[in-house]
């Protein structure tokens, strides 16, 4: 079996636009020596990757097997090219991140502007939602995530410490009065995120406190809590980047500052279990790396 890398290309561009001759043109190939290209390269696999219609070409079963084969090989060979010659502009295509909305809204989209400039020949794709997915199965480059990884197949770099409080406005607590141990928490109204009714908080002796809640407001959004406690519906749950511009401020004030919240969090940066990070990834990686020192 033997094909050169063009006609991988070829075939990946083919397949993505759905037309043979608009992909050949992109190489500078008349239709029908892209189409020759295709055909030598089903002959060197031994199967028909695309079906061909007047209009169209679409993949097979086995060409949907081997395009993703094909991706990586030419990303592979990208890799090591940018490997041998350390050069950012080598670092090319396109890089799908998912994030959660308020981290990605805040943290990740304000620096792109950067990123781009210094990976001129890349593209991004950012994903924002508070929903968690499956990244391989949706295509994913990788996700930034905060929280307590659960087990799983994914490649898993700490990218910083991600450290949650408890807030309030200070009008609220003049109004309630400001708990002095977990247990006053019941008698409060907590901002409520899905479907919790307890909190974790381990004291300073090391004991850890299942602190019952309650309120008036739930909601699936991390952003709309913020919102919430802003507008002194009661007391919430939040990580401190979030928040930290209303601390700085006081609109917002820390209560119960003695207990840490369980479980501890960390952002992360999970990808693909391939072998070697795509020198894009990595790229993405070490760039937010460095922006988020700050918050560690």
């Amino acid at each position: 079996m033997s094909f050169d890398l063009k006609s991988l290309e070829l075939f990946v561009r083919a397949a993505t636009l759905g037309a043979i001759g608009k992909a050949g043109a992109e190489f500078g190939l008349s239709s029908t020596a892209a189409s020759q290209r295709i055909q030598a390269l089903e002959h060197a696999v031994g199967a028909q990757l695309l079906h061909r219609t007047t209009r169209a070409v679409s993949l097979s079963k086995e060409g949907e097997v081997f395009l993703a084969h094909a991706k990586r090989i030419i990303e592979n060979v990208e890799d090591a090219l940018t490997d041998v010659q350390s050069n950012r502009s080598a670092i090319k295509g396109d890089l799908r991140i998912a994030s959660s909305a308020s981290f990605g809204r805040m943290h990740i989209a304000p620096h792109m502007a950067e990123f781009l400039e210094l990976y001129p020949n890349l593209s991004v794709q950012l994903h924002l939602s508070d929903s968690v997915f499956d990244i391989v199965e949706n295509g994913f480059d990788l996700a930034i995530r905060l929280g307590a990884l659960a087990p799983s197949s994914l490649k898993a770099r700490k990218l910083a410490d991600c450290p949650r409080i408890l807030v309030a406005k200070r009008e609220y607590l003049n109004s309630f009065g400001t708990p002095k141990s977990p247990a006053d928490l019941e008698a409060h109204k907590c901002l409520i995120r899905g479907d919790q009714r307890s909190w974790k908080l381990r004291a300073p002796d090391g004991s850890v406190i299942d602190a019952k809640i309650d309120g008036p407001f739930v909601t699936n959004l991390a952003e709309a809590v913020t919102e919430g406690v802003l507008s002194g519906i009661g007391i919430a749950r939040k990580c401190e980047w979030e928040i930290s511009s209303h601390l700085a401020s006081g609109s917002l004030v820390a209560v119960l500052t003695d207990y840490i919240v369980m479980p501890e969090w960390n952002i992360y940066a999970v990808r693909p279990p391939s072998q070697k990070t795509p020198s894009r990834v990595k790229a993405f990686t070490e760039f937010l790396g460095a922006k988020l020192k700050r918050l560690s």
